[in-house]
Parts: structure tokens; sequence; C-alpha cells
């Protein structure tokens, strides 16, 4: 395994067609972008990994993007 270091807005070059971007940093966690040609396939390894007899858990619904629906949808509505 190669192990490299990168700070944020820092990337690799895998196989001179994928670039993997390291776009933040914060609370332990490391957000990264990833280009790649649409033909490469490209997904978490838990994914890959999982038992395909397991089903996978509904996602979690975001606050801040179900907010800014309804706002737009109903522009006299008030959220909290």
């Amino acid at each position: 395994m190669l192990v490299l270091s990168r700070k944020e807005n820092e990337s690799i070059i895998i196989d001179s067609d994928i670039e993997v971007e390291v776009l933040e940093i914060r609370n332990g966690r490391v957000r990264l972008g990833i280009r790649a040609p649409q033909s490469r396939r490209i997904v978490r390894a838990e994914v890959e990994l999982r038992d395909p007899a397991t089903p996978c858990p509904a996602p979690e619904p975001n606050r801040k993007v179900t907010r800014r629906s309804l706002s737009d949808s109903n522009p006299g509505l008030t959220i909290p």
C-alpha cells in the first residue's frame, strides 16, 4: 500500500485520468473530490465489500436541503 500525506486543496493523480483531491479536513473527517471518466467505476469500500443479501439502510434526511426545499416552494412558510 502506498501511503501519502496531503493537505486541503492538494491532490493525487492515478493513471493520468483520475484525480483525488482533499477538499476539506474537519472534525476528524476528510472530504475527497474525485475526477474520473464516467467509464471508471468508483465506490466506497464498504459498499463494494458488503453482503449483497444485506439491505442498505435508508439515508438520513439532510435538514439543510429539506429546509431550503420547503422555503423555496413555500415563500410564506416560517421554519424554526
